[in-house]
């Protein structure tokens, strides 16, 4: 707003540029403009981003805007087309500057700042004070004055912090039971990657949820539906990525859940500051896995809260509320005599031989049916974080859990995105195996072990041999046991007993790495391998030859 007071709009020249990370927050920040400046004579402003057409900006800019607002890759482009210029330039607003930094932009920006006179003053927004950060200030600001707006990095005093325990096989079960528990939620799911983004929306949408995925894979005329329906709430649900879902301002977001935490604990605070905007009162719940606590304790304390531990709903509280939320909205429903007086007739004796509470019960299952039926059998999916016993979940011991469960070999892992419930799913998708006969899952960083209830596992390594993932081809094989519960396989586990529960070392924790030999290695090492090491030599999947 001061930007718009500051400029001289009867001259014929650029006096400002305002950069930003993403092109949701390039148009938003340039409609916010627009509107300040509506009734100045003569001002222009032109928004420069990527995913729209060229020409059409580049005409935009031969009017010689005074404020041009960019992103960093479309600007530099039109810099090296001498496109714009910016010699003239009072003043440059850096917004997220934190942001622009994760995504890569600092040599872009570097760039950009070499075209600008060294006079201009330059202001720098950022919600996190990052070394980099203060690096650009250092470097492309003469005595800087830093102003913080309340405590860094705190969140709204209107905004009720949560977080619910799941195992990571029931993370998708626990979401979907929080947005049936909050029939008329209007909320953002965050998600930490273009693909799980698109798997959670994909899996709603079957599911029979309003929602739609934005991130950076869509093209802009996508984003720009996608968005467009979400701020007209014809779209109830948004799942983003954190850089996509910078620059969304949309008012009432009742909701914003965190299917996972994000790798950057600090981005926490822009998630949960989409909702309980303007005084409003909103909902920030994290979907958190025992691992997770660490993560919740760091959050609590950047953002000076407590997140409130909230159990995930059961089917019997998901049911009533539904019923709940139905009967509101047939109370709240206008009826409009005329129009719906000629239909009396028919509809009577439709209904005819029909005792008036027959009549509730039909209309009420009508809606309720299909949470009844979905939840019949639903069990508490909350972990307790006191009772880590799960086969599921416990870490460290190795070899199947007993008998009955036969444990495979798969050439996929952290490194392909990949994680216990994405492997979990994968699985159930591509053999029809239901998810409750899946055992433990150990994820190394390419590859990954899990177990099978052995009744389940016929015809288990053929279907999952030669499908893809993410361009992967797969491969499955068998990992049989071997004598004190460990597995032939090798792949950096240990073979054999020790003194923990189900084969495990010590207290069920991760086995201790041994030392690699290394022939004339440091401190003279010895010319043969330390005890237990095997001599044969590995292959490149890290495992030993037989």
């Amino acid at each position: 707003m001061p930007l718009a007071h500051l400029v001289n709009f009867t001259e014929k020249e650029t006096q400002a540029v305002v950069i930003c990370p993403t092109r949701e927050l390039c148009l938003q920040i340039s409609r916010d403009i627009e509107a300040y400046t509506k009734f100045i004579p003569g001002a222009r402003t032109t928004a420069v981003y990527g995913g729209a057409s060229i020409e059409t900006q580049w005409k935009q800019l031969k009017r010689v805007p005074h404020i041009i607002i960019a992103t960093p890759g479309r600007l530099k482009d039109f810099l090296g087309k001498k496109a714009i210029d910016l010699s003239s330039v009072q003043y440059v607003v850096l917004d997220e500057a934190d942001e622009m930094l994760n995504m890569g932009f600092k040599e872009d920006i570097d760039d950009i700042l070499e075209y600008t006179p060294t006079s201009k003053k330059t202001w720098l927004f950022s919600a996190t004070m990052p070394r980099e950060v203060a690096a650009i200030a250092k470097n492309f600001m003469t005595d800087p004055v830093e102003v913080t707006v309340g405590h860094k990095n705190q969140s709204a005093v209107t905004i009720t912090h949560q977080y619910a325990l799941v195992k990571d096989r029931d993370r998708y079960p626990g979401l979907k039971r929080f947005l049936d528990v909050n029939p008329s939620i209007f909320g953002i799911i965050f998600c930490n990657t273009r693909h799980h983004t698109r798997e959670v929306a994909e899996e709603l949408m079957k599911d029979g949820y309003n929602a739609d995925a934005l991130h950076g894979d869509l093209s802009q005329a996508q984003r720009d539906s996608v968005m467009n329906k979400f701020r007209s709430r014809t779209l109830q649900i948004l799942v983003a990525t954190d850089v996509a879902a910078r620059g969304i301002d949309v008012d009432n977001v009742t909701h914003v859940i965190h299917y996972m935490l994000p790798d950057d604990v600090e981005n926490y605070t822009h998630r949960s500051g989409r909702t309980g905007r303007a005084g409003k009162e909103g909902t920030s719940i994290a979907m958190c896995s025992n691992r997770d606590m660490g993560k919740v304790s760091q959050i609590e304390r950047i953002i000076k809260q407590k997140l409130i531990h909230t159990p995930v709903p059961n089917g019997d509280e998901i049911c009533q509320l539904q019923l709940l939320s139905f009967i509101k909205k047939v109370i709240d429903t206008k009826v409009d005599d005329r129009k719906i007086e000629e239909f009396i007739p028919a509809i009577e004796e439709a209904l005819a031989g029909m005792t008036a509470e027959d009549v509730i019960k039909k209309f009420i299952s009508v809606e309720l049916n299909r949470f009844l039926d979905y939840y019949k059998h639903a069990g508490d999916i909350n972990d307790n974080p006191r009772n880590r016993g799960d086969r599921a979940e416990r870490e460290g011991s190795y070899g199947p859990s007993n008998d009955n469960f036969s444990r495979f070999f798969i050439n996929i892992g952290k490194m392909d995105d990949l994680d216990k419930g994405g492997l979990l799913r994968f699985i159930c998708d591509n053999t029809n195996i239901p998810g409750a006969d899946v055992g433990r899952i150990e994820l190394k960083s390419q590859y990954s072990f899990f177990e099978v209830e052995t009744k389940s596992t016929e015809g288990l390594i053929e279907a999952l041999s030669g499908t893809d993932w993410m361009g992967r081809s797969v491969r499955a094989e068998a990992s049989e046991k071997t004598g004190g519960g460990g597995s032939s396989r090798g792949g950096g586990e240990r073979r054999g007993g020790g003194g923990g529960p189900r084969g495990s070392y010590g207290r069920g924790g991760e086995a201790k790495p041994r030392r690699r030999f290394t022939p004339g290695g440091e401190g003279g090492g010895s010319s043969r391998p330390p005890r237990g090491e095997s001599r044969r030599p590995r292959n490149k999947e890290g495992f030993r030859h037989k």
